[in-house]
């Protein structure tokens, strides 16, 4: 395996371009190739065992293009298959969840942590006990948002709608007591500000973005695989779903102004 080898990336849809561009931010040198699985999002909703497939299938794909490395860059995919990758794949793999939960604990003064996340997510526990791993006595409280993806999926995610959807989401949380709140699945950083302004100053809404390129970086350090310094990676995109709305998103997010954007077909079986 080169050190100058992509890092793959896989999401349900656009959402784990926030991480991608995190590991972009810190690792300017590494090329990055992406799957978002738009075509069969969102995964929040769907059973353990599909979830599983889908993200197996994604994880292929990219072993077939030589990365070095995998991201799970999707919560719900994180919880029902990180530990099985991890196990059968002959590359590093790293899920979102740990890092989340390690970047909470480390700002949260009274270990009141909300996590927003999906259906999947919010059900598989994956979250408390990654908190409670760090920290058993924290007081956890979790809300399935699975309004929120749909919209960041459209590229609706800036509008009055997407305000008023929020609010009323987390309206269920007025009553509840926590100063850190994490973005519990990869869409929702795009909605970070309207999420923010319902909370309020008191409450740290954090997502594991930042977190999880941190844990790439040491992977590849302690291998001694980093790109070399004078690497120029031209980074990859590939989506099962609308190529026009992904390059929409991959645009404004990303700042990239001709993203190299290629469709894939999974099997349907």
């Amino acid at each position: 395996m080169q050190a100058n080898a992509p890092i793959g990336v896989i999401d349900s849809g656009v959402g784990g371009l926030t991480v991608a561009k995190e590991i972009m931010r810190l690792l300017p040198n590494e090329q990055v190739i992406y799957i978002g699985d738009n075509a069969r999002c969102p995964y929040g909703p769907r059973p353990q065992a599909e979830v599983r497939k889908y993200t197996w299938q994604m994880a292929k794909a990219l072993m077939d293009k030589n990365i070095k490395l995998l991201v799970i860059a999707c919560n719900t995919a994180t919880a029902a298959t990180l530990e099985s990758l991890q196990k059968k794949l002959p590359i590093p793999v790293i899920g979102v969840i740990f890092p989340g939960a390690r970047a909470a604990m480390k700002v949260s003064a009274t270990k009141e942590i909300a996590v927003l996340g999906t259906i999947g997510t919010v059900k598989s526990g994956a979250y408390e006990n990654a908190l409670k791993s760090l920290m058993s006595s924290c007081h956890v409280v979790q809300l399935a948002c699975p309004k929120f993806v749909p919209l960041v999926e459209s590229d609706e995610y800036e509008g009055e709608f997407a305000r008023k959807m929020v609010r009323e989401t987390l309206a269920q949380l007025e009553r509840k007591h926590f100063d850190t709140a994490i973005l519990g699945c990869t869409h929702y950083p795009l909605l970070h500000d309207f999420i923010q302004e319902k909370f309020g100053p008191s409450v740290t809404v954090l997502s594991s973005a930042s977190e999880t390129a941190k844990d790439v970086e040491n992977h590849l350090r302690f291998q001694n695989m980093l790109a070399s310094a004078d690497n120029q990676p031209v980074h990859k995109f590939y989506t099962s779903g609308s190529t026009s709305i992904f390059e929409t998103i991959i645009k404004k997010w990303l700042e990239i102004d001709n993203p190299v954007i290629h469709s894939i077909k999974f099997p349907q079986t």
